[in-house]
């Protein structure tokens, strides 16, 4: 397969694969990245386990979490493993359909340019037909959710779950979602209703079961309150008369959010300084005590009454605002901090420095809140951050009985978000199970027939491509695919042939139903997904398999041999 090309010429020092060996390869490096997620689809797909070079183990059956934990060596398996990952940021489901839809369009191409017909006729083909199978899809398939109200909501989120760890339980995750998602509404500057999917915060708890995760209103904070009285009690006694423990509630909140070390600042290793007074040393300490003091008074004096910093707060430092009665909390995630100060308005700071070189924290700088609250959740203390004023905040607390499970729920939750997201935004769902793809396959075949040129070719074995879908679905199921793909299209053709206003019309609407191996109406099951979703999954499927489409010719440069080291060193 590598030998030298007599057409290379004078190319030297490398590799060149073309023609149809180049269009093989391409096309077995990417049924082999479609087969590993195969059985993963679905209602009944199974799970993967992957270790990783250290012994890390994740079990999953998400698409993008299975391609992105492979290390894939091919170009064109590269390629597949991107487009999983461009679909989970996009529309954060439908990772696993994409691949298998983008590998089968590629491997019927190949069949068709080995029977003789260009690359670029079939190329042609296959954008006439994903435009035409995105037209029918919104115009004949999709359903407006206003006409179907929260439930639609709360039935697409079921449908996402399906396929999870947690579709047992999703009488109980899927409302939670929901209302996390309600209630982060935002609108921005253009005036677009945003619901974004980082404003949920998902913390995971070990212990109890599942079916005690907890929805809270309000932004989370995995930490506690940087003093519990302790150590506060015994300074408050011996030098001052104030309240001795820290507040654990403090409502109207002005939140300073900080990157910065509120411990003694000490000094840099490699100052030298040269003393000739013991009295001195003794101002050195007390100076390097009041810089971090001085900060603090700083901030304080700019209203703030709960500081937020992601490196350490000392004993001295503590006392500071525990007098001035106000909350403190050391060793935050970065990224919360980020995301409290989006939501209440603040900035978060790394530097008190200014311009002039002097230090000073404005009031602008501050976060609004109307209650920041340290409340004993389950085994754990959580600080509630309630009443952000810029984007509201929800979080939510799973629990379960290990790491592997907490993570593939934190996984499957945020699938689910973003399912939820997509319909809120786009407004219309499609039935679910196969229903789509067997009505798009039939749509295109009769399409197909109306052309009276190349094209049809590469259109009708588009229609077939997208049926590998239902028929997966089944497979997973247990069920007999052919029996149960034939079934649905004879609905869905008798559906697509009757006149407008007859009650076959109905028949659109009509998937698979794995639990009993039959066909059902879908809309009425409740098995619903974002027209977004299944839009997206197609385009992507047609890009990524076009441009593995295009590439005749692999020129691959030989690395250049190092000098092999002689053991010594030299």
């Amino acid at each position: 397969m590598f030998q030298r090309d007599p057409r290379a010429g004078a190319f030297l020092g490398g590799d060149r694969v073309s023609g149809q060996d180049i269009r093989d390869q391409n096309v077995t490096a990417a049924l082999s990245i479609a087969n590993i997620v195969k059985s993963s689809l679905g209602p009944l797909g199974l799970d993967k386990m992957l270790v990783d070079n250290i012994g890390e183990v994740t079990i999953s059956n998400d698409g993008a979490t299975i391609l992105s934990l492979l290390s894939v060596e091919h170009p064109a398996g590269k390629i597949f493993v991107d487009l999983a990952q461009k679909q989970d940021k996009e529309v954060g489901d439908g990772t696993t359909s994409v691949v298998i839809i983008a590998a089968e369009l590629l491997r019927r191409a190949n069949e068709l340019v080995k029977a003789k017909i260009h690359p670029t006729t079939i190329i042609t083909g296959y954008r006439l037909a994903c435009r035409e199978a995105v037209r029918f899809m919104q115009d004949n398939l999709s359903i407006k959710v206003d006409a179907l109200g929260r439930d639609a909501l709360i039935n697409a989120a079921k449908t996402s779950m399906a396929s999870k760890i947690i579709r047992n339980d999703d009488d109980l995750f899927a409302p939670m979602a929901v209302d996390a998602m309600l209630a982060v509404k935002s609108i921005n500057l253009r005036g677009d209703i945003k619901y974004p999917v980082k404003a949920v915060n998902v913390l995971k708890a070990h212990g109890r079961s599942a079916r005690e995760s907890l929805f809270i209103q309000g932004y989370a904070l995995n930490c506690t309150i940087a003093s519990q009285g302790s150590v506060v009690t015994f300074l408050a006694f011996v030098g001052s008369h104030k309240p001795a423990a820290m507040k654990k509630r403090i409502t109207n909140a002005k939140i300073a959010c900080l990157d910065i070390n509120l411990q003694k600042a000490r000094m840099q290793l490699g100052v030298q300084i040269l003393v000739d007074d013991p009295e001195q040393l003794e101002e050195i300490r007390k100076r390097e005590a009041e810089i971090t003091l001085e900060r603090i008074r700083k901030i304080l004096a700019a209203g703030a009454n709960v500081v937020l910093t992601t490196k350490g707060i000392d004993d001295l430092c503590l006392k500071e605002f525990v007098e001035a009665g106000a909350m403190a909390v050391r060793r935050c995630r970065k990224e919360d901090l980020r995301r409290i100060a989006k939501a209440t308005g603040g900035t978060l700071i790394s530097s008190l420095a200014d311009l002039e070189g002097n230090e000073t924290y404005e009031t602008s700088y501050l976060g609004t809140a109307d209650e920041v609250v340290q409340e004993r959740i389950s085994d754990d203390e959580l600080i509630l951050i309630k009443g952000t004023r810029v984007v509201n905040s929800a979080s939510i607390v799973l629990r379960g009985a290990n790491d592997y499970m907490l993570d593939e729920m934190e996984r499957a939750l945020h699938d689910t978000l973003s399912v939820i997201k997509r319909t809120l935004e786009s407004g219309t769902v499609v039935p679910g199970g196969g229903a789509v793809e067997s009505a798009l396959s039939i749509y295109l075949e009769n399409f197909a027939t109306t052309l009276g040129s190349r094209e049809q070719l590469a259109i009708a074995e588009f229609a077939a491509a997208l049926l590998s879908i239902p028929k997966q679905l089944a497979v997973n199921a247990a069920k007999d695919s052919t029996e149960l793909v034939a079934k649905l299209r004879s609905y869905h053709n008798a559906a697509q042939s009757a006149p407008a206003g007859d009650p076959k019309k109905v028949l659109l609407r009509y998937g698979l139903d794995l639990m009993n191996g039959d066909v059902r109406d879908n809309v009425a099951a409740g098995v619903l997904e974002p027209t977004l979703s299944k839009v997206r999954s197609l385009k992507s499927a047609y890009e990524a398999a076009i441009s593995l489409l295009r590439i005749d010719d692999a020129i691959q440069c030989i690395p250049e041999p190092k000098p092999e080291a002689d053991g010594h060193g030299h």
